[in-house]
Parts: structure tokens; sequence; C-alpha cells
């Protein structure tokens, strides 16, 4: 579990209640005996900043490219995707996952809400998530090598590309276990060292 700023105590109750050990991610050394990892949602600048002043970017770079599982949460996508709109010129991402998104597209903190989802055909998701937005971007393009896992109506907001896996909403706020039960299955492999 990235703990560097977030909403990652809320996902480590989740995970923890499904079984996966945890460990909270706040350097490098933290990093090296995780399997597959979580960043949450929050502050992707703040985040941003605070992987470069740990030393945790340049790492945690190197085992996003070597293929570790990974689930990125609102500010965890943004992290993720290939393209940041609205975002510091400084900001960096991992790049993990080709797709352009939009920070706070949504609206800022008074828009947020709870919607019903429309989950793909195929997806490995359950057929109904109920999902939390708060201050929520907008993934407004999506790469020929990402599969949608679920969407708005017409807008997608659950993407994979191998074993990353990026939502615009945050599934550990919801008293439903199956979206992170589903990460954990399909790319975590069932119960890893969790970062």
């Amino acid at each position: 579990m990235l703990a560097l700023q977030g909403a990652f105590r809320a996902h480590r109750l989740v995970i923890e209640g499904l079984g996966a050990p945890v460990r909270e991610v706040r350097t490098a050394a933290a990093l090296d005996d995780v399997d597959a990892l979580i960043i949450p949602g929050g502050e992707s600048t703040t985040m941003s900043q605070l992987l470069d002043s740990s030393g945790l970017r340049a790492p945690l770079a190197a085992r996003l490219a070597d293929g570790m599982a990974v689930l990125g949460t609102c500010a965890g996508a943004i992290l993720l995707a290939s393209d940041i709109r609205d975002g510091r010129e400084d900001q960096a991402s991992f790049q993990s996952i080709d797709v352009t998104v939009r920070r706070n597209a949504y609206g800022r903190q008074l828009a947020s809400f709870e919607a019903d989802l429309e989950v793909a055909d195929g997806a490995e998701l359950p057929a109904a998530i109920h999902a939390v937005f708060i201050r929520a971007p907008r993934i407004e393009r999506v790469g020929a090598d990402v599969r949608v896992l679920a969407a708005l109506g017409s807008e997608p907001v659950a993407v994979a590309s191998g074993r990353a896996w990026a939502t615009t909403f945050h599934p550990e706020l919801s008293d439903d276990t199956r979206f992170h039960r589903a990460w954990l299955e399909t790319v975590a492999g069932g119960a890893p060292m969790l970062g």
C-alpha cells in the first residue's frame, strides 16, 4: 500500500479483510518484498512530490515497468496515466496505462457523488458496482491496448492494461469489497504481499 498520502488506510482495511497481508510502503526498502501495490486516492500533485522526496519514484517506476501488479484509484489513476490534463507542468506519472486523464474533471469536493456503474461484458468484475466519486478525474482517451472494465454512462471509469488497473472512483469507500477481490484474484494472484 503506497502510504505517503491519501486514502491508504481505507484500502488496507478492505485488503486485510479479504485475507491478504499488507505492508505500508513509504521507502524504497519497503517496496522490495511487495508483489502488488495499491496507489490510493488523495492529492496527485502532493503524492507526486512525496514520491520524489522519499526516493520512491525511480524504484517504483522500475517495478511497474517490470510488470508489478498495481491498482491506482482516483489520484492513483492520475499517477498511472500516460497523459495528465490540468496538472502542474512538472507533474510526472508512471505512464503504466495508456489513457488521458483530466484532474478534478467531475468538479470540486462539493460536487462529489455516488453512482451505479455499467460493467463491461467480459470484465473480471461483479455485474453491479456502486461507486463513490470525490474530486474525481475523468478518463478522456483510452489507448488501443487498454480495456474498459466499467463505465458511468459512456465514460470509462475503470480501466486495465496488463497487470495495471485504474479507477476514477474510490472502491475502498464502499461497503462492497468485490472490486478489490476481483483485482486480487485476477491481477495480483490471490493473496500476495500487498503494498
